[in-house]
């Protein structure tokens, strides 16, 4: 679908700006508004035209300093106005009920997405999958993932992290319409790995239990996301080794993963994993 968010609904009576403060077209002149603009007292900024004496400002840069949405309705081919409902720029999803956040998302059955479903992100924008030929067909897989690990020590003995709610989070870039999906299957992927490294290196597991430290803190401490002002490293397809190796350098730490579904303009991309020891 394509992105309406960057529309400009036209006040300006037809006039095109050409850059600089002032512009001409169809018979009337515009210039750049030197006025100041307040709402509830304080001074906001806010790009304005005067024409005849009146100030012309885009009705986009309205909804938004002021906090109602505002739109470009394709099916209905005129701009839609919802004053209880905050700035998105862009339309609401059909029958946003029944659209689940992520909808595909689950932890423990690997997800299945189809060309068609649609995906309520966060910022409001509904996102189309086209194409997901390569979802689990990527040429440069080293390793299956159509199961997760299996124990190979008791991982009940071990921290169990909460799981991230599903998210979804749409970008433009480029002229390119990308999506990031919260891969919640792959994040236990991660996680179960890890726990097998735990119990596979003496440092950390002994007589059957994980090693604790003097206090009684465990000596690995595992979170399930990774705060976004983390710049954390990342890589793709899967690589068990990425977890273990990383665990065998210095077992002891606060490991933080997590695993995301890309799509460009529909197309799923890959999976890129996320992981953060400190």
């Amino acid at each position: 679908m394509k992105r309406v968010g960057t529309f400009i609904t036209g006040l300006l009576v037809g006039a095109t700006l050409f850059g600089g403060t002032a512009a001409y077209a169809a018979g009337i002149m515009a210039e750049q508004s030197v006025n100041r603009f307040l709402i509830d007292g304080q001074e906001v900024q806010l790009d304005a035209y005067a024409i005849n004496g009146s100030n012309y400002l885009k009705l986009r840069d309205i909804g938004e300093a002021v906090g109602f949405n505002v739109y470009w309705d394709t099916e209905k081919h005129c701009v839609q106005i919802e004053s209880d409902a905050p700035y998105t720029g862009v339309a609401p999803v059909a029958n946003a009920e029944n659209v689940p956040l992520a909808s595909y998302e689950q932890s423990e059955i690997k997800p299945a997405p189809q060309a068609g479903d649609v995906i309520h992100c966060s910022d409001g924008y509904a996102y189309e999958i086209k194409d997901v030929s390569k979802y689990s067909n990527s040429m440069f897989a080293t390793e299956e993932t159509e199961a997760l690990p299996s124990p190979t020590c008791d991982w009940s003995l071990l921290s169990q992290p909460a799981l991230p709610e599903p998210e979804a989070r749409h970008f433009t870039a480029g002229g390119k319409e990308y999506l990031f999906v919260r891969k919640l299957y792959e994040t236990k992927r991660m996680q179960y790995t890890l726990y097998n490294a735990i119990g596979d290196d003496p440092q950390t597991w002994k007589n059957g239990r994980p090693v604790t430290m003097a206090n009684g803190d465990p000596m690995v401490r595992i979170n399930l996301s990774i705060p976004n002002e983390i710049n954390a490293p990342s890589f793709w397809p899967w690589r068990s080794k990425q977890i273990t190796e990383l665990f065998n350098s210095c077992p002891p730490g606060e490991y933080s993963m997590e695993a995301w579904d890309v799509y460009c303009d529909g197309t799923f991309r890959y999976t890129e994993y996320y992981i953060h020891v400190t």
